[in-house]
């Protein structure tokens, strides 16, 4: 029996080891935080390596997810959506995708327009009959959409009035703005407006009778069997949302509180990267427009001077750069901004990639990450993020004092591996001021004057640790060098006038 039962047990286990192989690399793993891992190709790998890096260096706290020709690639929680009880990210976790929510919006719209509800180039004044007709009759769906109808971007003013969080509606928003002149004649130009988007929010509830919100889930997120994304409230509970952070040298600060309701159709959603691509999927579809409505979305309609390109119906449209290589490929892609959280999601059609990155920290190199895995998608050369040195060199500090600090710094500012900043200089001396170690701010501002001998503000911060310590006259002839180097440094001149110096004669 002992024989059978020893057979038996090699035997489960060499079936197991055959059904493992078998799946290996088409089923991504879990993995230790609960998200999804990665599919085992030499591509997936480099990605995860990359990204990899900038998480080490904190440079992100998110989720990635990587797909090509419909199939994921790579996807990955990096980092903590809670960080004071240590939650970390997964694929699973809902962000603030800022305005990304714009395309969801645009959506909307023209599926009305192709349900023959909606006359994009119509007035809108032809179904907001209570809009002031000095500008609801010279604007139109389509410049709404694509940032031209000269509409004021007010909304970031909206009086803070209301007692209760998620309290605004959508005439609160669009009654601040709609009486204002338009900014200039609506067609003339590209001019980024939310507002312009929280009154397309209006045009859609008008016409359909519902809220926003009820449209997005009966129009695109329950057909698409979208369960991870959805209009952010302050007083809901919602499973699995990140809160959002700001950092500063790797101090981690609880974003400010913002209440969604104000930002509305132009950047109140959150959402996973799994239901972004699922999202992405179905615009390869007829699931919820016709295609010739899909291509009017995707229609490069109207220049985007800012950024070199050209925006749809709430779509950036743009050569982007392979990696660092000289090749191009064209692009659709969106960012989001929005208090502890940025985003971006890019597409690439020609393959139906998707490259799609989320963050709870308010500043990320998604752009350069972006880029990044676009090189590597195309097998060409692409850049590893560098480390700061200056904040190298305040960990070091930190933890075994100045001096170590400053060999530290000596011995890696040729090191390619790392780069430096004047203005993270400026950041390190300050921080280091502010925890009562003036003389150690003033030792990296000597670092810092030496890389960058012609920085004025280097010279007006060391002149403010200087007076600080009682030494006035260098602080003065800091505070010099400075204003002969920056004649516009009001802060300087300022400064010396407060101890006592003639400043006209040092203008002359």
């Amino acid at each position: 029996m002992k024989k059978f039962h020893l057979y038996s047990l090699i035997y489960i286990l060499l079936c197991t080891l055959v059904i493992l192989t078998s799946c290996y690399g088409q089923s991504p793993a879990k993995d230790a935080a609960g998200g999804i891992s990665f599919t085992d190709t030499p591509k997936a790998e480099k990605i995860n390596k990359l990204i990899s890096t900038y998480a080490e260096y904190g440079d992100f706290n998110g989720a990635v997810l990587v797909a090509k020709e419909g199939k994921i690639l790579y996807h990955k929680g990096f980092g903590l959506a809670e960080m004071e009880w240590k939650v970390p990210n997964t694929t699973n976790t809902k962000f603030r995708i800022g305005s990304i929510t714009k395309q969801f919006t645009a959506m909307l719209v023209v599926q009305l327009a192709a349900e023959n509800k909606l006359d994009l180039h119509a007035s809108i004044s032809t179904y907001l009959p209570d809009y002031p007709k000095e500008n609801g009759e010279r604007i139109t769906a389509h410049q709404l959409l694509t940032h031209s109808s000269g509409t004021p971007n007010n909304y970031e003013h909206t009086k803070e009035e209301k007692i209760r969080p998620d309290a605004y509606s959508t005439t609160d928003l669009i009654d601040e703005f709609a009486a204002l002149p338009l900014e200039f004649t609506p067609g003339e130009k590209f001019d980024y407006s939310n507002a312009g988007y929280n009154l397309l929010a209006h045009l859609i509830e008008t016409i359909t009778g519902k809220k926003y919100e009820e449209i997005l889930q009966d129009r695109i997120f329950n057909p698409l069997g979208m369960k991870g994304i959805g209009f952010d409230k302050h007083r809901a509970i919602i499973k699995n949302r990140a809160s959002g952070y700001f950092s500063s040298f790797g101090t981690y600060y609880n974003a400010n509180y913002i209440d969604m309701s104000t930002v509305y159709a132009a950047g109140a959603l959150y959402a996973t990267v799994e239901d972004i691509f699922l999202w992405d999927q179905a615009l390869y579809t007829e699931k919820l427009v016709p295609e010739k409505y899909l291509e009017l979305i995707f229609t490069p309609h109207i220049s985007d001077p800012d950024y070199g390109g050209h925006y749809g119906y709430g779509w950036s449209i743009k050569d982007k750069p392979v990696g660092n290589s000289s090749d191009h490929v064209q692009t659709i892609s969106h960012d989001g901004v929005i208090d502890g959280f940025c985003a971006i999601f890019t597409r690439i059609p020609s393959s139906k990639t998707s490259i799609i990155l989320l963050s709870n920290v308010r500043r990320a190199p998604l752009n350069a990450m972006t880029k990044g895995v676009m090189g590597i998608l195309y097998e060409k050369s692409y850049d590893f993020p560098k480390k700061s040195l200056a904040y190298s060199l305040l960990q070091v500090t930190d933890s075994d004092g100045i001096a170590k600090g400053i060999r530290h710094f000596e011995a890696e500012k040729n090191n390619p591996n790392y780069y430096l900043n004047e203005e993270e200089i400026n950041v390190v001396s300050y921080k280091l001021l502010q925890s009562d170690r003036a003389e150690a701010a003033l030792e990296v501002l000597k670092l810092g004057i030496a890389a960058y001998p012609e920085a004025f503000n280097l010279y007006d911060s060391y002149g403010e640790v200087l007076r600080g310590l009682g030494k006035t006259s260098e602080a003065i002839e800091n505070y010099k060098k400075s204003v002969q180097l920056n004649p516009d440094n009001e802060n300087g001149w300022r400064m010396l006038r407060e101890m006592g110096v003639e400043v006209e004669k040092v203008k002359e």
